[in-house]
């Protein structure tokens, strides 16, 4: 699906997955939400790849664009819509995605792919793969690429993106019984953005538009012991760096984590699994404007968790029930559960009933707790500015949810297969901005200014309530029709008596309140491809954007066994429409791109 769908980066992709929201930005920079909080950092959303937790304790979030994966390697992107604090921990509020590339005894040979376009200007990927006796595969790859601006209506075409990424992937069978997966990556980017910088002195506030120099790598190592037919211990770790250098900050971050997982049977049908886990995380502030500062400027970020779950077949291929719960402590919060229930039912062969509970919560970030950050609000007539200035909070708090779920998936024919979905999730403690007293005239620093004092707060509850529904029908064997339709109600609303600036109307309005899609996969004679999407997504009140319908193409050639050639087309349907809000200044419109391909594999 991924390889038809011709998309060249993993946000892209999570379009195929009914329930995930994604909205492109800029040329380099999306919000990507699950049921609901869209945003470009995700800060609700845990995401993964090999294990490796890339979410940040920065400012709580995935930053999108430095997770670029080597497509034609990835094994499968799990989706889990809804929140799965249980088994992976704090910040999967809403969903979870995780990117599981393949192994390495399934990429052995040659892989090179070269393309260019008017938006995605050029890349070049290429990938060797090996082995070693019998029990050791190996692979390393590279890639790189160059995209262009998307449109802008001042004609500032600052979005401009760069990047090189190099890795390496070996499998050991170093027994019967035990594997072994080292891995490793280090990338290196260019994105241009627009960014805003406030200052005490003229002129205040201004937009800069400039290149972000991204860097950074990583190294996995896991090990695993199959100990019975039911029964496995696992452990992981990795060592993370990365590296941002942007006109309004700069941060340096070094993350060490241990990951321990038991699975084993117990009498009464029953798989129980546990585990333990360490992570620290150590980040430091570089000074680059007044405005927004980090107090302390290096900061050590800690979690521990410890995990239970038990499966229990209540009766054999019929019906489970999962019960299970995650412990949690970081350097900002208590211990703190998260726990869960599940219950699956298959009256037949071909259809599944499925219900559950869960409690997650979002962890406080550095941003919540010890992040300064100065706005200008005008400047006054007399000439004098005035400031809002957003002061660190040591008290901020969890984040927290109870959400529910119930789902139904049947195999109607042979050629036709449903899944709906429905959710309700309820929220309290969430993320606000309040204001923490009048303004007053203040004159350190210099010059004298108007200053609003404001606060990072949890002083927004809520509810979100949806369905999603996703066909799937096989008219025959060269043709396939899948379609997706989302619905989401987004309820929230400030505390009794809190000051709170009117942030809640922005969340509920930065999320669609519907989303369709509908994508047709048909193999013609002659190794002929022929893939066409089309997709709607409805307005987002809270950022002004417009609802809008486009559709994408995809026809491709493999010939000769070795070679493929393709024909790409994105967003055809108009010259450019608008997805998201999150850069200063007027929306960015989302161009109509295309490019050519040829692949080569041995």
């Amino acid at each position: 699906d991924i390889r038809r769908s011709g998309f060249t980066s993993v946000p892209e992709a999570l379009r195929l997955a009914p329930g995930v929201e994604v909205a492109r930005i800029d040329a380099n920079k999306w919000s990507v939400g699950i049921r609901g909080f869209g945003s470009r950092l995700s800060r609700s959303v845990l995401v993964m790849i090999d294990g490796r937790t890339v979410y940040t304790p920065l400012f709580a979030g995935t930053y999108w664009e430095v997770q670029n994966v080597m497509l034609e390697d990835v094994d499968r992107i799990e989706v889990i819509r809804g929140p799965g604090g249980t088994i992976w921990g704090p910040n999967a509020v809403n969903g979870v995605i995780n990117i599981i590339t393949k192994s390495t005894k399934e990429t052995e040979g040659e892989y090179v792919s070269v393309a260019g376009g008017n938006v995605d200007q050029g890349f070049l990927n290429f990938r060797y793969g090996g082995a070693h006796g019998d029990n050791l595969t190996y692979r390393i790859y590279t890639m790189g690429f160059t995209r262009g601006p998307e449109y802008h209506l001042d004609g500032d075409n600052f979005d401009d993106w760069r990047s090189v990424q190099a890795g390496f992937r070996m499998d050991w069978r170093a027994s019967a019984r035990d594997s072994v997966t080292v891995q490793g990556d280090l990338y290196t980017e260019e994105a241009g953005e627009r960014v805003s910088a406030t200052t005490y002195a003229p002129p205040y506030a201004q937009n800069i538009d400039a290149n972000a120099d991204l860097s950074g790598g990583n190294v996995v190592a896991r090990w695993r012991r199959t100990l019975g037919e039911r029964s496995d211990v696992q452990v992981e770790t990795y060592y993370d760096r990365t590296n941002r250098y942007e006109r309004n900050f700069a941060e340096n971050r070094d993350t060490y984590d241990v990951d321990f997982l038991h699975r084993l049977p117990a009498p009464g049908r029953q798989e129980i699994s546990w585990g333990l886990s360490a992570r620290f995380s150590l980040g430091i502030e570089l000074p680059v404007v007044s405005g927004l500062q980090f107090i302390p400027a290096r900061r050590l970020d800690y979690l521990f968790t410890g995990f239970l779950q038990d499966e229990i077949a209540l009766v054999p291929d019929r019906l489970v029930l999962t019960l299970g719960t995650k412990v949690l402590r970081t350097n900002f919060t208590d211990t703190e559960p998260a726990p869960s229930a599940r219950i699956l039912w298959m009256p037949t062969a071909k259809q599944s009933i499925w219900a559950g509970y869960t409690h997650a919560i979002r962890t406080p970030s550095d941003a919540d707790r010890e992040f300064a950050l100065l706005g200008l609000v005008q400047v006054l007539p007399s000439g004098v500015p005035f400031l809002a200035r957003f002061n660190p909070n040591p008290n901020f708090a969890p984040e927290q949810l109870n959400g529910y779920e119930l789902g139904y998936r049947r195999l109607m024919t042979k050629k036709l297969f449903v899944d709906v979905a429905s959710f309700y999730n309820h929220y309290h403690d969430l993320f606000s901005e309040d204001v923490e007293g009048p303004a007053f005239l203040e004159d350190t620093p210099a010059p004298v200014h108007l200053l609003l004092p404001a606060q990072f707060r949890n002083d927004l509850f809520g509810y979100t309530k949806g369905i999603e529904i996703a066909p799937e029908w096989r008219p025959n064997n060269i043709w396939r029709l899948r379609g997706s339709y989302s619905f989401l109600h987004m309820n929230l609303a400030k505390k009794p008596g809190s000051a709170e600036l009117g942030t809640a109307p922005i969340i509920d309005g930065s999320s669609p309140r519907h989303e369709a899609t509908v994508e047709s996969a048909l193999d013609l004679p002659k190794s002929l491809q022929l893939d066409l999407t089309y997709r709607y997504v409805s307005a987002l009140p809270g950022l002004g954007v417009p609802a809008y319908s486009t559709g994408d193409a995809r026809l491709a050639w493999r010939f000769a066994r070795q070679f493929e050639f393709s024909i790409v087309g994105h967003n055809l349907l108009q010259p450019h429409h608008f997805e998201f809000s999150s850069d200063p200044g007027d929306l960015v419109g989302i161009r109509r791109s295309g490019y050519l391909s040829m692949a080569w594999m041995k």
